[in-house]
């Protein structure tokens, strides 16, 4: 379904967007369509939101209502079906990309594929500048087959490392090491190996140490799992390894260091009083950062700030920031890992970089982090889990449409449900006197794209607590996606090659050579702003 641009909506040109980018001006380039498609071809900054998530994710993406936004898609129409949304939620400076994904492509305008791309792009820079040092994964297996002195630190996320990791290796996310590495590795003898899946959290992490100025030997995986996987050796599944608490003179060796990078690289810190005066200036979008780890912060955290652990932050930066040059807030209770991350992100070419260092009289919260909603939830009719599982035994059974992920629909859903994107819904054609149940993962979903199909004319009740409230019932769920029975195409989720088990050899291989290739492209492109520190601590 091809839907016009309305006459009257405000278009962007490609060079508008390029001198934003390239002169430190806020903007929002945003992707309507789904991860998979965007993930086949986009501008380098350019953020995914797919048009049916923007009422779950635009308010921690871009806080700030009048921020502003540029709008494409590839002719599939989104983009006139969002302008709506976007004007009823409240966002007054939203322009249309002239062209569209074609128009940046005719301009001249660079394409990159995959995902969290500047920062990918950013860590090929990093070792093509500071020539990080990397060892080969064969090298590595003999190394540790001599009993050499060596300790592994895998970079990526705990369930990440959970899947599949290097042999001997513990999980220490990128955004601890500098805080914790000294305790691991006491001896400056030990050789300090840091690997990812494939290249960006390996370097990285490796040159964080390296700049963090620790006596050991540091190397990168080269190619990570990846290259370990190509080299035809074995990964570890299930480990369950993870660094202990660092000591408390080890903290501060690290914090030392960590203040001078800050420094170094243009991070300012501040308190209350400039926390408050950021928090009231117009015409600027705020992001508030906590960089510890989840658990942390869900034991306890400083009220307005979102869960961002730092070496995802600077993996995935526009997971959580949508406005390309807004003002940057970092937190944690060690000093460290804040002002860590901090250095990156300035290297990143993010202009206004603070670290809180001071949570004296500051509101605080515990428990997960609350949903980033700008507008109030709709009333909707719900259905307990134990009620629907009674109807679904009826020969009048309602139809379940799950809005989860394609990936998190496959783990597990109320059995017979179909799987659905919400932005699908619309076109479907429904039976008369239809009954329809919405679920999600958490219900969040399922409860904001209940009005559109109530708008049918379609009886529509939602899953309270969404599929979490029938798995918390202790009630069955089946696996797997029929794509017979599907809505929609499973195109939501890029299908990463350097996460899962299940690779192919080939896409492995594919996908290193792409990074390998990003120095030049962003040369073509122009638009980064990045500047990496050149020399050591």
């Amino acid at each position: 379904m091809n839907i016009q641009i309305p006459a009257a909506s405000r278009v962007a040109s490609v060079s508008f967007v390029r001198d934003r980018l390239r002169e430190g001006h806020e903007i929002a380039l945003l992707d309507l369509r789904e991860e998979g498609p965007f993930a086949s071809a986009h501008p380098l900054f350019a953020v995914n939101l797919p048009l049916g998530r923007i009422e779950e994710r635009i308010g921690g993406l871009i806080p700030r209502r009048d921020a502003p936004i540029v709008l494409y898609d590839n002719g599939e129409g989104r983009v006139a079906r969002a302008l709506p949304v976007l004007a009823a939620l409240g966002y007054t400076d939203v322009s249309v990309l002239e062209g569209g994904l074609d128009g940046w492509r005719e301009a001249g305008g660079e394409l990159f594929i995959d995902v969290n791309v500047p920062s990918k792009a950013f860590g090929e820079l990093v070792e093509h500048v500071r020539s990080t040092p990397s060892i080969a994964a064969r090298d590595l297996h003999e190394r540790l087959e001599q009993g050499e002195d060596i300790v592994i630190l895998d970079a990526r996320r705990f369930g990440e490392y959970n899947t599949m990791s290097i042999p001997t290796a513990r999980s220490v996310p990128g955004g601890e090491l500098a805080l914790r590495v000294r305790d691991i590795a006491p001896s400056p003898d030990t050789t300090v190996v840091v690997n990812c899946a494939g290249r960006t959290r390996s370097i990285i992490g490796t040159q964080s140490l390296v700049n963090a100025g620790i006596p050991n030997p540091v190397l990168a995986l080269r190619n990570g799992t990846i290259g370990w996987t190509l080299a035809g050796l074995q990964l570890d599944h299930d480990a369950t390894r993870k660094a202990g608490d660092p000591s408390a003179h080890n903290v501060a060796k690290a914090r030392e260091t960590a203040r001078s990078l800050a420094r170094r690289t243009g991070v300012r810190e501040i308190g209350r009083t400039e926390l408050d005066q950021l928090e009231a200036r117009e015409g600027r979008t705020l992001y508030r950062l906590d960089v510890r780890s989840p658990e942390e912060y869900v034991t306890e955290h400083l009220k307005g700030f979102r869960s961002a652990p730092g070496g995802q932050l600077v993996q995935a930066t526009d997971e959580w920031v949508g406005v390309r040059h807004g003002t940057i807030v970092l937190t944690d209770d060690d000093g460290v890992r804040a002002r860590m991350t901090g250095h990156w992100l300035r290297q990143l070419g993010w202009q206004e970089v603070y670290v809180l260092h001071d949570w004296a009289g500051l509101p605080r919260a515990s428990g997960p982090e609350p949903a980033t909603l700008v507008a109030p939830l709709p009333e909707v009719e719900t259905v307990g889990a134990r009620e629907l599982a009674a109807e679904l035994d009826t020969p009048h059974a309602p139809v379940v449409i799950d809005l989860a992920s394609s990936p998190t629909f496959r783990r597990g859903h109320v059995p017979g449900a179909v799987f659905a994107i919400r932005s699908d819904l619309p076109a479907q054609t429904w039976e008369k006197n239809a009954k329809i149940v919405l679920t999600s993962p958490d219900g969040l979903g399922a409860r904001i794209a209940a009005p559109e199909l109530r708008k049918q004319g379609l009886h529509v009740r939602v899953l309270a607590g969404g599929t979490l409230s029938w798995r918390n019932a202790g009630l069955p769920l089946e696996t797997g996606l029929d794509e017979s029975r599907a809505l929609s195409r499973a195109d939501d989720v890029y299908k990463r090659p350097y996460e899962g088990t299940d690779n192919a050899t080939a896409a492995m291989q594919a996908y290193l050579d792409w990074e390998f290739g990003l120095v030049a492209q962003l040369e073509r492109d122009g638009t980064h702003g990045f500047s990496v520190l050149e020399d050591g601590p």
